[in-house]
C-alpha cells in the first residue's frame, strides 16, 4: 500500500511540473521545474528497484544536462541584454493532441491490464549494469563524457567576461 501512495505521490510531482515546464513564462524557471520532473523520475526508478538509473538519473539528467542549460540561459541573456521569456501560442493544440494521446493509453492499457505484482528479478540489476557500461559500452560511456566536457568548455568559453 505505501508503494502505491508513494507513487501517486510522485506521479502529482511529475504531471504538475512537467505542466509547470510547459506553462512557464520565465525561461529559467521552466528549467527549475524540469529539473524537478527529472528528480521525480529518479523516485520512480527507485520505486521500481533501479538504484543505478535513479543515480544516473539525478547525476547525469537532473544535474549535469540541468547545469548546462542554466548556463546557456544565464549566457544568452547576457549576450542579448535582455530576460528571455517563452511564449506558448499554441497550447489547445497541444492540449488536444496529448488529450488524444491519453485517449489511445488508457485504451490500451485497458485491453491489456497490467500485473498486479512486479516479477521479482534474479540478478543484481545494478551490478549487471556497471559492467556492461564498464565492458561492452565503455566507448559510448566515454564520448559521453567527452560531450559534457565540450558543453561545459564552450559554456566556460562564453561565460567568460569580453577584455
Amino acid at each position: 500500500m505505501t508503494e502505491q501512495i508513494t507513487f501517486a505521490a510522485l506521479a502529482i510531482i511529475l504531471v504538475g511540473s512537467a505542466l509547470a515546464v510547459v506553462l512557464s513564462k520565465n525561461l529559467f524557471h521552466a528549467v527549475l521545474w524540469l529539473a524537478l520532473a527529472l528528480t521525480g523520475t529518479a523516485g520512480v526508478f527507485l520505486l521500481l528497484d533501479a538504484e543505478f538509473l535513479a543515480a544516473v538519473q539525478l547525476l547525469l539528467y537532473a544535474g549535469g544536462i540541468i547545469t548546462i542549460v542554466v548556463f546557456a540561459i544565464v549566457v544568452t541573456e547576457r549576450l542579448i541584454g535582455e530576460r528571455l521569456t517563452q511564449t506558448n501560442m499554441r497550447i489547445g493544440g497541444g492540449a488536444l493532441i496529448s488529450l488524444v494521446l491519453l485517449g489511445f493509453i488508457v485504451n490500451v492499457l485497458r485491453k491489456s491490464p497490467l500485473p498486479a505484482a512486479r516479477p521479482e528479478m534474479s540478478v543484481d540489476l545494478t551490478r549487471v549494469l556497471g559492467e556492461l557500461v564498464l565492458t561492452r559500452y565503455v566507448l559510448p560511456f566515454e564520448l559521453l563524457a567527452v560531450l559534457m566536457l565540450a558543453g561545459m568548455l564552450g559554456a566556460i568559453y562564453f561565460a567568460r567576461p569580453e577584455d
